[in-house]
């Protein structure tokens, strides 16, 4: 990046680098969790098709276990209960993680352009150099 940012610009820079990874990693877990909880609801929508004599099987690491149809339903709907805790969880930290982004990129460009300049969205023009060798 810039060489000649001042030490506190720099230090909020990473801090936004920081943030931002921060935000990439919640919403891949945000996403997993609503996979997730997808799959746990389908689950449950297909139980109910399902005659509660029927044998069936849930997996346990690398078996097939029996289970019983009032098991398979508690455990499903434990499941999609604490997925969907968690979904609400993520989005909570999603919003609060971009608050502060947005704050700390307000900050950033205060302390870069002065804060009330009409025109220069990232700092000093980049483009008009003349370079040739």
């Amino acid at each position: 990046m810039q060489g000649n940012l001042p030490p506190e610009a720099q230090e909020k820079l990473e801090e936004l680098q920081d943030l931002q990874e921060t935000a990439q990693q919640v919403a891949a877990q945000k996403n997993q969790a609503e996979t997730q909880l997808n799959e746990a609801e389908t689950a449950l929508d297909e139980l109910d098709d399902i005659d509660e004599d029927t044998t069936m099987y849930r997996e346990v690491g690398e078996l097939f276990v029996e289970t019983g149809y009032d098991e398979a339903q508690d455990d499903l709907d434990e499941k999609v209960d604490s997925l969907e805790i968690r979904v609400e969880t993520l989005e909570k930290q999603e919003e609060r993680v971009q608050e502060q982004f947005e704050s700390l990129q307000s900050e950033l460009q205060n302390m870069l352009g002065g804060g009330g300049g009409p025109g220069g969205p990232q700092g000093p023009g980049m483009g008009g150099g003349a370079g040739g060798a």
